[in-house]
């Protein structure tokens, strides 16, 4: 029995050493595909007309970030006290009850109110998590209001249309109230012309405009610092429908962004590194001097300018072209074929290519690399295959190989346990 109890383990005592340095390592190849991008660094430019800023009382902003402003549109309201503003949000409360009870009177019919109020109620949840999952905190915030006011709505929708009346008819009068108690207390500020609200002011509006952008140089716009005598509470306005992108990037970079913008149609994908969550059309307007193999070159845009009131000196990327190869590991890749020769002795020739696990063999595919990353390399099948040859066709790597990362005393037709 101890023999035999001897025997066993040193029968698996030897599998396991076997197994722990056994260094046959694979992975799948998979397609992928890689962007060609120039990254730079710039400012976002706008036609901005920064408003006055308000003091003698507290500033209430009635705008949203990026909302469109007629000329003479309320921007903000100024309360003589901190009464006065309460009254305000107690008169805002109100007049949002005001709206509900209206809503859920107005439908006739309580099956038809339930159901539409909780598919638009469903739906700002979804909205909800989705604005706070990319931390869009400000858009989560006014999703959240509309929220309340569904469930408010939805609330009132089960109630009988004779408490209804009643509740409208209490809350008129107290409004009418606190409406007479407002007169005098407050002061609007108005929009001196059309635009989009921003309530932030950087210093920026008056040292980067539109206009200065024509001939600008590497250095001029890396000395360029924000105005701090150009403040305002209240906010300003950003005018047009056009925005600029003033970047610095290499002389021979913009030589070829201006050929690659003829080939695509005469715009570019500019892509910020964050405010944005999409490829914004772009064109480049100019390139400034030559100043130590760099330049400064400006991207006009005409869209999503109002999602773009925040941004000011900005990382971004300009997409060129793609790369699509089979992706293996970079360790996997071999500069030379080893196989055994007629003789059984061990040859090798210059290939470069990768070895991947066909059966319990090892076989080597000649591989031509189309793009090198930090970790892992792209491939295509090395020029000169042809599929329609047997020996060929079995040496052409595809999606889905095993590739062989790691092995010992590796060859062309070695037999893997």
């Amino acid at each position: 029995m101890a023999a035999l109890f001897l025997g066993v383990a040193a029968y698996f005592g030897i599998q396991a050493v076997q197994y722990l340095d056994d260094p046959l390592g694979v992975t799948l190849a998979y397609r992928y595909e890689v962007e060609r991008t120039v990254d730079m660094t710039g400012f976002v430019v706008r036609e901005e007309r920064v408003l006055p800023d308000e003091s003698g009382g507290l500033l209430r902003v009635q705008r949203a970030e990026g909302e469109r402003v007629a000329a003479g549109g309320t921007v903000a309201s100024v309360y003589a006290d901190q009464a006065s503003l309460d009254r305000q949000a107690e008169i805002d409360s109100l007049e949002s009850r005001v709206e509900q009870l209206r809503y859920a009177q107005d439908l006739a019919l309580a099956a038809e109110t339930t159901r539409k109020l909780d598919a638009q109620i469903a739906q700002n949840l979804l909205e909800y998590r989705r604005f706070l999952a990319a931390n869009r905190l400000y858009d989560a915030e006014s999703t959240a209001l509309e929220l309340r006011a569904l469930v408010l709505k939805r609330d009132y929708s089960d109630a009988g249309n004779g408490d209804i009346a009643v509740q409208l008819q209490e809350l008129g009068a107290r409004l009418l109230a606190l409406r007479s108690q407002a007169e005098g207390t407050v002061r609007r500020v108005t929009a001196p012309e059309a635009g989009l609200y921003s309530a932030e002011v950087d210093g920026y509006e008056t040292v980067l405009t539109p206009g200065m952008l024509e001939g600008l140089t590497p250095s001029a716009l890396s000395g360029l610092t924000a105005d701090p005598s150009t403040v305002s509470r209240t906010g300003k306005l950003v005018l047009g429908d056009e925005w600029y992108y003033a970047a610095v990037l290499s002389a021979d970079d913009a030589v070829a962004l201006r050929e690659r913008q003829a080939e695509n149609g005469g715009t570019l994908p500019l892509r910020f590194s964050r405010g944005v969550d999409r490829d914004l059309p772009v064109t480049l307007e100019s390139i400034g001097p030559r100043e130590n193999g760099r330049v400064v070159a400006v991207f006009r845009g005409t869209s999503y300018l109002r999602e773009l009131t925040l941004l000011r000196q900005q990382r971004a990327q300009i997409v060129t072209g793609s790369i699509t190869g089979i992706r293996v590991p970079r360790e996997s890749l071999r500069a030379e074929r080893a196989y055994l020769d007629e003789d059984g002795k061990a040859a090798a020739e210059e290939r470069t290519g990768v070895y991947c696990l066909v059966g319990r063999e090892a076989r080597f595919k000649p591989v031509e690399v189309v793009y090198s990353g930090e970790s892992f390399v792209l491939v295509s099948p090395a020029p000169g295959l042809d599929p329609a040859v047997e020996g060929d066709a079995k040496r052409i790597i595809r999606p889905g190989e095993q590739v062989i990362v790691s092995a010992r005393g590796l060859f062309d037709g070695k037999v893997l346990a």
